[in-house]
């Protein structure tokens, strides 16, 4: 089975693209195989309707909080608010973000789906720092136009599957809560680089045959990438491949999860982690 692993940005370019990693899942082995970039979203937006069949775990929020669209009055069906997110355009998507934060008492401001607090991930409203909410702008869409079926949100195609996924969550199962990327290139450190080849050498090693059940085989250096990029890709193709051997039991998908908001494969298995 084709199993890709995609780290996302709300701006690719030459400097900071998509990072794809195309692997391949024989019996209880993950092998990876190529690494890709894509500077545009265009190339992104092709991979997305390539033929399957194929499974892609991505790490940007599908989904909002319910508790933010029920609020501030939007559909509450996933695939009509992410319409109506798109009309807005990004400016004015981030101007509804801005006004709903300041009209909150502190300590509400932003708010965190059921998926987030499981995998120890942050609200999906966030567009300062680290901006997912400006990845859930750029990639929702973009999802929902491809057609793809994306487990307990919308029903595509059975032969594209595409998941959510959190590097993070995985890596803090694995080597704990040791910084191993920095996008500044002033504070990037010989120690970042010692964790992310530790955490690979533990991937190779077993810890994804411990959590997950297969093995990892890597050939190509994912550890010299300071921005984490390219090991964040492996990691969301190792959530990815978890995922679809969990396929008969809606890919790991506990059940009555929210379909306003989303799930993160795998987060109750590093629930602990949060």
């Amino acid at each position: 089975m084709k199993i890709y692993g995609i780290d996302f940005t709300s701006r690719p370019s030459s400097r900071k693209p998509l990072t794809c990693l195309e692997c391949n899942l024989e019996g209880d082995v993950l092998r990876a195989e190529a690494l890709i970039e894509w500077s545009r979203f265009e190339a992104f937006e092709a991979a997305l309707i390539r033929p399957g069949p194929w499974i892609v775990g991505i790490d940007f929020p599908f989904g909002l909080p319910r508790k933010f669209i029920e609020n501030i009055g939007w559909p509450t069906q996933w695939a009509n608010y992410v319409e109506y997110v798109r009309t807005l355009g990004r400016r004015g998507f981030r101007g509804v973000l801005d006004a709903y934060r300041s009209s909150r008492p502190a300590g509400d401001k932003e708010h965190r789906r059921t998926t987030d607090i499981a995998a120890g991930s942050i609200s999906p409203q966030k567009i300062y720092g680290t901006p997912v909410g400006l990845m859930f702008f750029e990639g929702a869409p973009r999802l929902r136009d491809s057609g793809v079926t994306i487990p307990g949100l919308l029903a595509g195609d059975p032969a594209r599957i595409v998941v959510e996924t959190y590097p993070g969550m995985l890596a803090r199962s694995i080597i704990g809560r040791r910084s191993y990327k920095e996008d500044t290139k002033s504070k990037q450190t010989t120690q970042q680089h010692q964790a992310r080849k530790d955490l690979l050498a533990e991937i190779v090693d077993g810890a994804a045959k411990a959590l997950y059940g297969f093995n990892v085989s890597v050939v190509m250096d994912l550890t010299a990438d300071p921005s984490g990029d390219q090991l964040d890709a492996l990691l969301c193709a190792i959530q990815a491949a978890s995922a679809w051997r969990l396929r008969t039991s809606s890919f790991g998908i506990p059940e009555g999860t929210d379909s306003v908001e989303g799930w993160i494969v795998g987060a109750t298995i590093t629930k602990s982690c949060s």
